[in-house]
């Protein structure tokens, strides 16, 4: 399958997450009120951090995630499938929470200048993701398919150093940008 089409199934798995995310009942989220607190601590803390560690913190982070995913994609492509819809799932819901608590302009201030940068990023770095893992896969129970294991690998290596390299910018303006847009 072409990475065209990995594309189109990484956005297609992140849209189904989406789809989760808006129709999730906002109650839902008492009962993870304690993530929430949790979270809003992180980012206390990560407030009271130098501005560039911050960036650094950010970019391993979702770098990392990328990697991770990538590495063990083999394993029935769980991981990638898992990141795309966890992801839309979570930034559907966070936004129509906070769509209620401030306003929409609000969630896409917070969410624009970064996620032109972050969301490519994440759906270019699973689709090459999912794109190996199958091939690695098939590779496992056909012979004759063993001899596309290291074009597979150098071309989505390709495709996920080009997302990791989105991520940098995204983190650069997650961290200086955005908190000037929410305040």
């Amino acid at each position: 399958m072409s990475y065209k089409r990995w594309i189109f199934v990484a956005i297609f798995l992140f849209g189904v997450g989406v789809a989760f995310g808006l129709s999730t009942p906002t109650g839902i989220a008492r009962l993870i009120s304690e993530d929430i607190a949790a979270l809003k601590e992180l980012a206390g803390l990560l407030a009271s951090l130098p501005l560039a560690l911050v960036v650094v913190i950010i970019f391993t982070k979702n770098a990392l995630a990328l990697l991770l995913s990538f590495v063990f994609s083999p394993i029935f492509c769980l991981l990638p499938i898992l990141t795309l819809t966890i992801n839309g799932w979570l930034l559907a819901f966070v936004s129509v929470i906070v769509s209620q608590e401030k306003s929409i302009g609000f969630v896409l201030a917070g969410l624009l200048p970064h996620g032109i940068f972050e969301l490519p990023a994440l759906i270019l770095g699973e689709a090459a993701a999912l794109s190996f893992g199958t091939v690695v896969i098939l590779a496992l129970f056909k012979k004759e398919r063993r001899n596309l294991l290291l074009p597979s690998l150098k071309q989505n290596l390709r495709y996920l150093v080009v997302a990791l390299a989105l991520l940098l910018p995204a983190a650069i303006i997650e961290t200086y940008v955005t908190p000037l847009l929410l305040t």
